[in-house]
């Protein structure tokens, strides 16, 4: 069994899309791995429970507790199930990484309207109708923590146009703001990560349409290399452990140093 330093004992953690899509791990999946070495109670919250059934054995291998709840996160009547599951199962709620997303391609020209919906349903309300639900059950164990999972495209333009995703993922970041505000007093913590570029079970399908777009993709940013989806557990980890006790309303980049440079700053490594 991995030895666990029990950053997170007597916890109760919900991390909604748990699963990986094949290929390669899942933001989702790494999170839930590490919580749960960590100390805490998982439950793993995925729309696809064959995804989810991969994470519960990594988990269970290594000796620690965790659940799969099937649940679609785009709905409210759903996301209010999760938590209720969480609480009915494990006592009570408090943490939640709210990581469910995925892409939305075009320019503002280009947008579909069933796009646009889909891509910030996914992206956005599920964060925010979970959170309704998790807030209360946080509270009334005395405080708790919340991470959403953004982008840097919700930062500043990236690789692709990509108008619905981004626009949902810079929403994300106004919403941690918002949320730490309003419920700090109950003692509930809220944070954001932006990932950069990383090698994960999402990407996988953009680099087979463009396979030199993986290389390119590290070009841009200072450190010169590819992130991967345990580079977001570890963050998410220290957000949502006692140690950010005095942490609310970040968001941190975790990109490799994307967010510092230009095309300009980066043009020798460029070779443009």
């Amino acid at each position: 069994m991995t030895q666990k330093n029990g950053r997170l004992a007597g916890k109760v953690a919900i991390v909604t899309g748990a699963g990986a899509l094949g290929g390669a791990v899942g933001t989702g999946q790494t999170m839930s791995i590490l919580f749960a070495r960590e100390g805490a109670k998982v439950l793993l919250a995925d729309f696809n429970v064959e995804n989810a059934k991969e994470t519960l054995a990594s988990i269970e291998s290594e000796g620690g507790t965790a659940s799969i709840c099937e649940v679609d996160v785009t709905d409210e009547a759903q996301c209010e199930h999760c938590v209720d599951t969480a609480v009915s199962r494990y006592g009570g709620l408090d943490i939640l990484a709210n990581n469910v997303g995925g892409g939305g391609t075009g320019k503002v020209t280009e947008v579909d309207s069933d796009d646009w919906d889909q891509v910030h349903a996914m992206n956005l309300k599920s964060m925010a109708f979970t959170s309704k639900y998790a807030v209360p059950a946080m509270a009334n164990r005395g405080g708790g923590a919340i991470v959403n999972i953004s982008s840097v495209d919700g930062i500043r333009a990236g690789c692709w146009p990509n108008i619905p995703y981004a626009t949902a993922k810079g929403a994300v970041v106004a919403l941690t703001t918002h949320m730490a505000a309003h419920h700090g007093r109950e003692n509930i913590r809220v944070n954001c990560i932006a990932p950069g570029m990383l090698y994960s079970s999402q990407m996988l399908e953009y680099f087979e349409q463009e396979p030199d777009m993986r290389e390119k993709r590290v070009l841009g940013a200072p450190l010169g290399k590819e992130g991967t989806p345990w580079d977001i557990a570890w963050a998410a980890l220290f957000l949502v452990s006692d140690e950010a006790r005095f942490v609310s309303g970040v968001t941190l980049p975790v990109d490799g140093g994307l967010l510092t440079a230009t095309p300009l700053s980066m043009r020798h490594d460029m070779k443009i």
